[in-house]
């Protein structure tokens, strides 16, 4: 997994630009069975995999695993760490246009993420951002989720 990178703090104006670069790597984050547990209790997602530890040793992973969508829910945590807009006013999360996972996230695993910038376009009043965040966890050999992530930033400029 790639090392944390400082955070790229950037103006509104400098958006654009950042079309076509790969910006950086978050800082990790552990995902424990307390995390897992409370996740499966706030989505009723309660599957013996994530949530039963001594029923997925003997499972197809040998322990409980992270749930696909809590590895997605960190992708702002995580992109957060790799840019700052100075002078936005509003950060919008738009949806997402493809997610995949291709890999498990084992209990106890560091997760952290890079990010690559598709497109910037102008909408009204800012930008919408297309971005590629690849997850990434400890001794998994596969990224864990891929997930193109549109967001919009607000104010400061005239798009």
């Amino acid at each position: 997994m790639a090392s944390a990178t400082t955070t790229r703090t950037v103006t509104m104006g400098e958006l654009p630009g950042l079309a076509g670069t790969r910006l950086g790597s978050s800082a990790t984050v552990e995902i424990p069975q307390d995390r897992i547990d409370k996740f499966a209790e706030a989505t009723g997602d309660n599957q013996w995999i994530h949530i039963d530890p001594e029923r997925a040793k003997d499972g197809p992973f040998g322990t409980t695993i992270a749930h696909g969508y809590l590895t997605l829910s960190l992708a702002v945590e995580l992109f957060w760490g790799i840019l700052e807009v100075t002078d936005c006013e509003q950060v919008l999360n738009y949806g997402l246009n493809k997610v995949r996972f291709p890999a498990p996230v084992p209990v106890g695993s560091r997760i952290g993420a890079t990010a690559e910038f598709l497109t910037v376009e102008p909408c009204d009043g800012g930008y919408q951002l297309t971005v590629r965040l690849t997850f990434e966890a400890d001794g998994v050999p596969r990224p864990v989720c891929v997930a193109e992530m549109l967001l919009r930033y607000y104010g400061g400029i005239d798009a």
